[in-house]
């Protein structure tokens, strides 16, 4: 081992070891003597197998065991129950120091798993469970792959992540299902949100060779292996276009990637540019390619802002900071829906699916009301339609989902949620109604999105069971949940809606009721901003274009446009009015909601001119490099004041919040790492808001 390892080694000091556990098996049919290793770290499901330094050379041992031997047939890998492996173990790579140790991480991968593929007998890859990153990659490596039907996700993240599939993935994929499908799992997937795929979808897109059904995986997949090793199978796969098919998808994911990052991220690229020269480089060249662009990552700011927000959601999003006990929360066996429109709808949906209790839907309009629970059960089949749920379980989420004219169907409700329009005085008239029918321990939920939560409860007899509950559109993608207290909210009550917010699958984060909590009062004073320096004279495209070094998911304007004028100006008021020197009310906004338009962009995507020339004017225009920074500085000052304010516990909430709630991109860590990286905390706050930030260059 040489001494690069060696002290790569030292630095994983903490990894749990993945076992390589070799054992062998009779092949049927007389196909002679397999060694079937397997992957184990010792731990149940809930700590997947990783491969860090220890990890790989466990696994290099057992296959060089099997080369050194004349007497067997085939070599297979599989994993634990559940799971197959899911990458490298990431824990000790932001203690890495040297890129001479980086790159020695790379080669390492690469030295062992290349092995399985360059054995003189035929490997098998049997994925029984989740495959992620190296997992997928061990797997490209062997000969042959079968999948179980049951895998729930299979994966290429590392782009995600800020580093590129550095152990054969961006050399081996393409050049076994071509570059456009391969691209999907190494670009697209996991800039959608960390997208996965399941088993059957693995097996359908070429990448494995055979589909089983999980209860005899395994032996199913020994008997097909055999069946290969004597001949009696011949796996055909379709020739790989390398001509004007492999530059199409190559040209097209650059295209998507500018149009999406405009440069922002240097990993996504990377991953596109090793699969573009895939084609044509020998396996020793592509490999070399990968180590090296893998040291690259693994040395820069990216990767540590990827690991940072990666954290984030893997850990502090399901430990949420302030979170009452658990143990204090009532049971929910019944729940209410007041409205019908589109987010009422999205809410009843998600509760029924994810809590599996009857959900009332309540409106005063029977037009309005049917059209809700329609749009309920339209969903439902389109879920049926793409195999997520079979047709008992959409019969059942159908007559779970019902209509209600009068609120005296949520008697026995015991959380009610609220979905009605922005305005205070019909918040607080609809919680006196529930409050005549409902028992006193029944939760009183509010989707407001930027009205106080007291002031809401405030004359009720029962205050304490008040609690925001704010998702964001749309309901079933974005994952956060801002979970606000109010003045009276008491324990029992919280605890309840955290406990509610986990069985929905949603990433929770404690606020204190101050206006617009966190995403609101962030986006509306980054969009502010840009609307400030179009008012002055900057030409709307430029401004909106300003923060596109950001890499954020939509522009200012296209977020605009998503939120809706009409909402948008109604939460900058509201901020107006509780901070009138920070938020500003745009005269152009209030014109383009006056004059009833609901979109900023044509059909063609180029502004709306009336659009244009309501939120245009003034003849002092800016540089678009000063309207980021300007846009910067407002953020890291507001920022700062939620801290002092108490808004969240910490640096991290805000983070988190931005990443689950608004899709800000996880190559810059989330914006408090990001401002401290390029020195606008420092300038506006005089201070980091982590210790032990980089300083600007």
């Amino acid at each position: 081992m040489s001494t690069v390892i060696e002290q790569a080694r030292e630095l994983f000091g903490s990894e749990v070891v993945t076992n390589a556990i070799s054992r062998d098996v009779t092949l049927p049919y007389g196909a002679g003597t397999a060694v079937l290793i397997t992957l184990d770290n010792g731990h149940d499901h809930t700590k997947p197998n990783t491969f860090g330094p220890g990890g790989l050379l466990a696994l290099d041992e057992a296959i060089e065991a099997a080369r050194a031997r004349t007497d067997i047939a085939a070599v297979a890998v599989t994993g634990k129950p559940f799971i197959f492996a899911v990458g490298a173990d990431l824990t000790g790579i932001p203690a890495l120091e040297t890129w001479e140790q980086a790159h020695a991480i790379g080669k390492l991968g690469h030295d062992v798993f290349r092995k399985l593929g360059e054995l003189d007998v035929p490997t098998f890859a049997l994925i029984n469970g989740a495959a992620m990153g190296g997992g997928v990659e061990v797997a490209l490596h062997c000969s042959y792959r079968t999948v179980s039907s049951g895998v729930p996700a299979f994966s290429l993240p590392e782009a995600f992540l800020g580093l590129v599939p550095g152990w054969g993935g961006t050399y081996l994929l393409p050049r076994l299902i071509g570059a456009e499908k391969a691209l999907k799992i190494i670009v697209d997937n996991p800039l959608a949100q960390n997208r996965v795929i399941k088993g059957a979808k693995v097996h359908e897109m070429g990448i494995a060779d055979a589909l089983f059904e999980p209860a005899d995986f395994v032996e199913e997949s020994l008997r097909w292996a055999a069946k290969v090793v004597k001949g009696d199978i011949t796996v055909e796969r379709p020739e790989v276009d390398t001509g004007q098919a492999w530059d199409d998808a190559v040209n097209t994911a650059r295209f998507q990637l500018e149009g999406k990052l405009h440069g922002a991220a240097p990993a996504p690229v990377r991953a596109v540019e090793l699969v573009a020269e895939a084609r044509n480089r020998t396996r020793d060249e592509g490999f070399a390619a990968e180590d090296e662009a893998l040291a690259d990552l693994i040395m820069g700011d990216e990767l540590k802002a990827g690991l940072y927000a990666f954290d984030l959601m893997q850990k502090r999003a399901k430990r949420p900071a302030g979170a009452p006990d658990k143990a204090l929360a009532r049971k929910v066996t019944k729940v209410g829906v007041v409205g019908a429109g589109l987010m009422a709808g999205q809410l009843a949906l998600l509760f029924a699916r994810r809590l599996d209790v009857p959900v009332v839907m309540n409106d005063l309009d029977r037009e309005r009301l049917d059209q809700g629970v329609a749009y309920v059960h339209g969903e439902v089949d389109k879920l049926l339609g793409k195999g997520r749920i079979n047709g008992d379980q959409a019969n059942r989420l159908k007559g779970l989902v019902t209509g209600s004219l009068t609120k005296d169907a949520f008697a026995d409700a015991d959380f009610v949620i609220e979905a009605v329009f922005e305005r205070m005085s019909i918040k607080q008239q609809v919680f006196a109604e529930l409050e005549a029918v409902v028992s006193p321990e029944a939760i009183l939920a509010t989707n407001t999105s930027s009205l106080s939560v007291t002031e809401m409860a405030s004359g009720l007899k029962h205050p304490e069971r008040v609690v925001g509950f704010h998702f964001f559109n749309p309901v079933a993608v974005l994952p956060l949940l801002e979970i606000v207290r109010g003045a009276e909210t008491d324990e029992a009550s919280l605890a309840t809606a955290f406990t509610v917010s986990k069985k929905l699958k949603k990433t929770s984060v404690l606020c204190k009721d101050a206006p617009a909590f966190v995403v609101n009062r962030l986006l509306t004073l980054f969009m502010g901003e840009v609307l400030s320096a179009v008012s002055e004279g900057t030409e709307p495209e430029a401004a909106d274009r300003a923060v596109a070094p950001l890499g954020l998911p939509m522009s200012p304007l296209m977020l605009l446009q998503l939120v809706g004028p009409a909402v948008a100006l109604h939460v900058s008021e509201t901020l107006h009015e509780a901070f009138p020197d920070r938020f500003a009310v745009s005269d152009g906004l209030a014109e383009v909601v006056k004059a009833g338009k609901t979109a900023i962009f044509a059909p063609d995507l180029t502004i709306d001119p009336q659009v244009k020339e309501l939120i245009s004017g003034g003849d002092s225009p800016s540089e678009e490099s000063a309207i980021l920074d300007r846009a910067l500085r407002a953020l890291a000052l507001e920022i700062r004041i939620m801290l002092d304010e108490g808004v969240v516990a910490e640096p991290a909430d805000i983070d988190l919040c931005l990443i689950a709630g608004a899709g800000w991109p996880f190559h810059t860590g989330g914006i408090t790492p990001y401002l401290d990286r390029v020195g606008v905390s420092e300038a506006v706050n005089g201070r980091p808001f982590h210790e032990g930030a980089p300083k600007a260059v």
